[in-house]
C-alpha cells in the first residue's frame, strides 16, 4: 500500500517477550517515558525465542532499518499505543517481523519488548522510499497488558 509516496505497513499485534512482560510488573520499564523505538527486521536472520531479553539476541543482519524514539505513546486501560512510526528511505532486505525494543545504550542492555510479524503488507520489500508502520486500530492497538 502507498500513500502520498510513502509505503504503509499496518500492523496487528503479535506478542511481548516474557522478560518484557516481567519488566512491566517490577515497574523497569515505564511505557511511556522511556526511550523505546523499533527495528524492521529481515526474518532469515532472526528466530524469535521467547528466551530472548535483549537484542545482544538478535544478529545485526537482521536489522533492516531502525525508527526514531516512538512518540505520542499512550496506555488507557492497559493498551499500548503511540504515533504511527515514519522510517527513513530504506532499500535492501526483504522485511518480515517489527522489534520493540527499549533502548538502553548498547545491544546487551536494550531490552527486547515486543515482535510482530503479522501484519497487513508483510513480508515487506523496501524500495528506497519512506515507510511508515501504522498501528493496528483495533481493540488491542500495539499490544494489551
Amino acid at each position: 500500500m502507498s500513500i502520498a509516496g510513502k509505503n504503509v505497513i499496518k500492523d496487528v499485534a503479535n506478542l511481548l517477550y516474557p522478560s518484557a512482560k516481567e519488566m512491566f510488573l517490577s515497574a523497569q520499564l515505564d511505557w511511556l517515558s522511556d526511550p523505546i523505538y523499533a527495528i524492521l527486521i529481515d526474518t532469515n536472520y532472526y528466530t524469535l525465542s521467547l528466551a530472548h531479553t535483549s537484542l545482544a539476541d538478535v544478529d545485526a543482519s537482521a536489522f533492516v532499518v531502525s525508527s526514531p524514539i516512538m512518540t505520542g505513546r499512550t496506555c488507557p486501560n492497559g493498551v499500548a499505543d503511540a504515533a504511527n512510526l515514519v522510517f527513513p528511505a530504506t532499500s535492501g532486505s526483504i522485511i518480515q517481523a517489527c522489534l520493540i525494543v527499549l533502548d538502553g545504550g548498547t545491544a546487551l542492555q536494550s531490552k527486547l519488548i515486543a515482535y510482530i510479524d503479522t501484519a497487513l503488507n508483510l513480508p515487506y520489500n523496501p524500495d528506497g522510499r519512506i515507510i511508515v508502520f501504522q498501528w493496528d486500530d483495533g481493540p488491542n492497538r500495539i499490544f494489551a497488558l
